[in-house]
């Protein structure tokens, strides 16, 4: 008797931790880190809604509840897209 294959994956990204220093989201296989430094409006966020991570597209993750969207791109090469925020 053989057993059935199980189903894909529906979740193709996850946080896989929260620590001091950052978030690390695990996608595919890969391992991509986001420090607080490069990412500071993480940093005050609840767990729960760092964790409720969708992937949109391949390689495109958003963050509903944050209303944060961000590419692999960004998150590997964060010096390529300096922050600008605007002081009112």
């Amino acid at each position: 008797m053989s057993s059935l294959a199980h189903g894909k994956s529906i979740s193709a990204v996850e946080v896989a931790n929260i620590s001091v220093h950052g978030v690390w989201l695990l996608a595919h296989k890969k391992e991509l880190f986001m420090s607080y430094d490069d990412f500071p409006w993480l940093k005050e966020q609840t767990i729960k809604s760092i964790i409720n991570v969708e992937e949109q597209s391949p390689g495109h993750f958003y963050w509903p509840e944050l209303d944060i969207d961000l590419t692999e791109e960004i998150i590997e090469h964060p010096e390529r897209f300096p922050l600008k925020t605007q002081i009112t």
